[in-house]
């Protein structure tokens, strides 16, 4: 019988030693199949056990060189990482704090890695609920499951039926901010200074502002939102300039390309939009002025990886109550735009969302909503006439016989 590798592993390659003297120290490396690969650890001459540096080395090159099979199989053989593996490479694309598809899949490989399809049941999937210890969160995590399972079929690598049992939706948020809330988050991530303690004299102890602004990339990602109702995602990546993977705004047109250039098209519709007057003219300023770099919303001149830190602050400076997201400003503008009157056809591909889903969450704002039932069923025919007339004038005498 032909004799198997070893497969990958770790290995600590011993000094290299010439003419008496040592050219190379101890390193380790990654054995595979008689190729030698560097993780770039170097080794002590006592050291027996590889640091956690060259442990990931390790696992980034096995995960890079795995390849799930793609042939047509049963669901009793097929590893529901397989699945989400080849669903991640198909489908998904770099995650970051706004589009987490990487994280969810890793949450995902940690619960169901080991199983197989047909492992994927009701009950199981109610223990992942369990694990997770978040219910709208589970429930994320399940469909991008299902997505991935569905996928696999489509592509014909699996027989049998698998189903994906999700948990009840929960509530509707129906948080949105009043023009006076988002005046005073942005007022408050404005004016904020940097508090630092003072550590030695007099004053020891006591907090003092600095002449630092930490928060006004905030108030820029809070303009952005509110005017433009765009998602979090590609208000962190516009930018002024046209460059891969960021959204950009175009400041000569006063058009918003929301949809990440070089990114494929998906079902959030990142629709392009024009960008309001009054905001155009702040972005405008923004690059003239040389206060930002690359994008618009940016932390000591680099792009941010997230602003929920920052998001969080200013909701408690400016002493918002309920539970207010960087999400609740792409609420704030669909509910301003109802309440204003603005046709569904027009506020919809405003906002990048469908007509269905913008009566469906924020119709109810909009100042003709149903009423041309409640005028109907109130408009005064001639016997409805006479009977509020007589009832008004029984609530007169009342009154006046106990005045």
């Amino acid at each position: 019988m032909p004799r198997l590798g070893k497969g990958p592993r770790l290995w600590k390659r011993p000094a290299r030693r010439q003419g008496g003297r040592t050219v190379a120290a101890p390193v380790w490396i990654i054995k595979d199949s008689g190729r030698h690969i560097s993780t770039g650890c170097v080794a002590s001459p006592t050291e027996t056990k590889p640091p956690g540096e060259a442990e990931q080395a390790l696992s980034e090159y096995i995960a890079k060189k795995y390849r799930p099979e793609r042939r047509r199989r049963d669901i009793d053989d097929i590893d529901c990482a397989d699945v989400l593996s080849i669903y991640l490479a198909d489908i998904g694309e770099a995650g970051n704090e706004f589009d987490d598809l990487d994280a969810r899949i890793g949450r995902l490989n940690e619960f169901w890695g080991g199983k197989v399809l047909s492992n994927v049941s009701a009950h199981d999937c109610g223990n992942y609920v369990k694990h997770r210890g978040n219910r709208g969160g589970s429930r994320r995590d399940l469909e991008t499951l299902r997505a991935a399972i569905n996928h696999h079929a489509k592509e014909g690598f699996h027989r049998g039926i698998v189903r994906v049992s999700l948990p009840a939706k929960g509530e509707r948020r129906d948080r949105w901010l009043e023009r006076r809330e988002a005046a005073a988050l942005i007022w408050h991530c404005w004016r904020y200074r940097e508090q630092q303690t003072v550590h030695v004299g007099s004053a020891k102890g006591k907090p003092v502002s600095t002449n630092k602004r930490p928060l006004r990339h905030i108030a820029r990602f809070i303009l952005i939102g509110i005017y433009t109702g765009t998602r979090a995602g590609a208000i962190a990546t516009a930018s002024p300039h046209q460059e891969e993977g960021r959204s950009f705004v175009d400041l000569d047109r006063g058009i918003f390309y929301r949809k990440p250039i070089g990114k494929r098209a998906t079902k959030k519709r990142q629709t392009p939009a024009p960008v309001p007057p009054r905001l155009l003219a702040h972005m405008r300023r923004w690059s003239r002025l040389k206060l930002i770099a690359n994008c618009f919303v940016e932390f000591n001149g680099k792009p941010v990886a997230s602003v929920k830190k920052g998001f969080k602050s200013a909701v408690r400076l400016a002493g918002l109550s309920g539970k207010v997201t960087p999400h609740t400003l792409r609420h704030t503008a669909a509910t301003w735009l109802m309440q204003r009157g603005v046709p569904l056809w027009e506020a919809a591909g405003f906002l990048g969302m469908s007509v269905e889903v913008l009566q469906d969450n924020y119709g109810h704002h909009h100042p003709d909503f149903m009423h041309g039932a409640a005028n109907a069923i109130t408009s005064k025919s001639r016997q409805v006439s006479v009977v509020e007339t007589v009832v008004d004038l029984e609530s007169a005498r009342e009154k006046r016989q106990k005045a």
